[in-house]
């Protein structure tokens, strides 16, 4: 036998019941048989959950972005639909201002005028107050 050879076996001998003392020693990890361990060791998975985090949260169109937004544009056709009814009362008012005969009416009652050859007479019961139309 030549000199390096039996430390090259004793080394090989050393290091193998270094492992098997080592492997003794070795905790076991009490969560590697759950399934929910098998899912969070998946990198697919923690693409998964890094990409809806980051759409949810994240990104210039996120989902409460979007939320907001529409909640805005709701609104806005809301004020739309209201403009669009004013209008139509507004000219239906015009048309009937072009008549002589309504712009009487409509004189007589907002403003409480009268020709010069007529009186008016306000007749007030007890509790009653006179309102003003708007």
């Amino acid at each position: 036998m030549q000199p390096g050879e039996g430390r090259v076996c004793s080394l090989t001998g050393l290091k193998k019941t270094i492992q098997k003392k080592l492997s003794y020693m070795k905790f076991k990890n009490p969560y590697k048989d759950k399934k929910w361990f098998k899912y969070l060791g998946n990198k697919y998975v923690w693409v998964l959950l890094f990409f809806i985090v980051w759409m949810l949260f994240l990104d210039n169109y996120s989902y409460f972005d979007h939320r907001f937004l529409d909640q805005q544009i709701h609104e806005l056709e809301d004020n739309k639909k209201y403009y669009q009814e004013e209008i139509k009362k507004d000219q239906e008012q015009i048309k009937l201002l072009k008549n002589p005969e309504q712009i009487e009416k409509y004189a007589r009652e907002k403003y409480f005028m009268k020709k010069d050859s007529e009186d008016i007479y306000i007749i007030q019961f007890e509790g009653d107050t006179i309102q003003e139309k708007e």
